[in-house]
């Protein structure tokens, strides 16, 4: 359903999908299903784009929770850097670097929003939260119902009038770490947090967020909080009458300047703007049909057999007779998380031919070995970056840069096989653990 130009007002269905939020939720389900869904046949990983996709193909098809939307928008971090990291550099400083199989499906996932005919959003200084919040204070302004599509607990403080928020069903039904599908609305908030949504941004100032890094006050958690913003009323009454609190570590944890300054810059820090300047207009995130041979084109650059029948069944197209979009075959879709080409993936010309590739999604033995051999053969190798290891001493140099810099070798040469050679060699003198 390709976006367009549509008014928003009462009558309309506002849907906003936290995408960063998808990516990782669709990457953490992919792991636990069988490895043969996880990769297209040259070994690129595609089991998060996979789930990504068929999430999408139900939003845009089926709605969610029984509402079918008229406007709807994926929303992604666009960077790790937001004025937040400006506030306070530790922001999310504790955050780990996603996993390598998971890196080149970032700019993938925003291929299959365009592959519908969407428009990723995201922009720089703002995080996708305050998107999402600056789309639904627009919505509700103008009567329409908004669902946020997130399982998010900082989104929690946009729920009100005519904004819920829907978090899909997790896993498979049964089994372990499964979850049920779930509405979020006022209740629901007031259930979590222990306090009205409007109040939300007061307890996450004083609990704060170990997640993100947010500091918060000490000692005091989201319990304690939530009763203290009861009591109080809000944060602000409780710091200026904090000195009359009775039990003396929680009135020196909210008295004391600098635990004080502390918890305001946390309020900053979780406080989402809700006025963001906005690229792309609320208007302009009408849903209509969209093309069908575009979609079914990318879906068949990932090798998608199953989502690729349903999408051709859906929209009355013969999908053999489309052809797969060029700029995702071979090389060309093995790209890093900002959508640079990938120096270790063989060149477009080079690439294993489409052909060669076993047409179904199931990995045999022999076509993993004739892919894997075929992508060998058109890396070209620099072997101006090869060095010989002569000597112990040298080795214990090269072992001592840690495995970035063996990562760093395969990444300038292309060679997989010459860092497997430095690995196997350090392990042959004891010299890795």
């Amino acid at each position: 359903m390709t976006l367009t130009h549509k008014p928003v007002g009462p009558g309309s269905h506002v849907f906003l999908v936290d995408g960063s939020s998808f990516v990782f939720r669709a990457y953490f389900q992919s792991i636990r299903q069988d490895a043969k869904y996880n990769y297209r046949s040259d070994r690129l990983p595609t089991g998060a784009v996979r789930l990504f996709c068929t999430k999408l193909l139900q939003f845009v098809r089926e709605g969610a929770a029984g509402v079918t939307p008229t406007h709807l928008a994926i929303i992604f971090d666009k960077s790790e850097h937001s004025f937040r990291k400006d506030l306070y550099p530790d922001y999310k400083a504790h955050r780990t670097e996603p996993p390598d199989d998971l890196i080149p499906q970032f700019p993938l996932m925003r291929a299959v929003v365009r592959a519908f005919g969407l428009t990723p959003i995201e922009q720089d200084v703002y995080e996708a939260d305050d998107l999402i919040a600056t789309y639904a204070t627009q919505a509700q302004a103008k009567g329409a119902d908004v669902l946020i599509v997130s399982a998010d607990k900082d989104l929690m403080q946009l729920v009100g009038p005519g904004v819920r928020m829907y978090d899909p069903a997790s896993g498979t039904a049964g089994t372990k770490g499964a979850r049920e599908e779930r509405l979020i609305g006022e209740a629901e908030v007031v259930d979590y947090f222990g306090v009205t949504p409007d109040k939300v941004v007061d307890v996450q100032a004083l609990a704060g967020d170990s997640t993100d890094n947010v500091p918060g006050a000490k000692g005091i958690g989201v319990k304690t909080a939530a009763q203290l913003i009861n009591e109080y009323g809000d944060l602000e009454t409780l710091l200026a009458k904090a000195s009359g609190i009775k039990q003396p570590k929680r009135r020196e944890a909210l008295t004391e300047p600098d635990a004080v300054a502390r918890i305001l810059l946390s309020k900053k820090l979780c406080e989402l703007v809700r006025d963001a300047p906005l690229a792309t207009p609320l208007e302009d995130l009408g849903l209509h049909q969209p093309d069908a041979a575009k979609l079914i084109a990318f879906l068949q650059a990932m090798e998608f057999t199953t989502i690729t029948r349903r999408v051709a069944e859906m929209y009355g197209v013969q999908a053999q007779d489309i052809e797969p979009d060029p700029r995702f075959l071979g090389a060309a879709g093995w790209r890093g998380r900002d959508g640079e080409v990938s120096e270790i993936a063989p060149s477009a010309s080079e690439a294993p031919n489409r052909a060669e590739k076993p047409t179904s999604d199931a990995l045999t033995p022999a076509s993993l070995v004739a892919a894997r051999l075929a992508e060998a053969k058109a890396v070209k190798i620099d072997r101006s970056t090869y060095e010989t290891v002569l000597s112990a001493e040298r080795l214990d140099d090269w072992i001592t840069e840690g495995p970035d810099a063996l990562r760093t070798h395969r990444r300038l040469s292309g060679d997989r096989a010459g860092t497997r050679l430095l690995y196997s060699a350090a392990a042959s003198l004891g010299r890795l653990g």
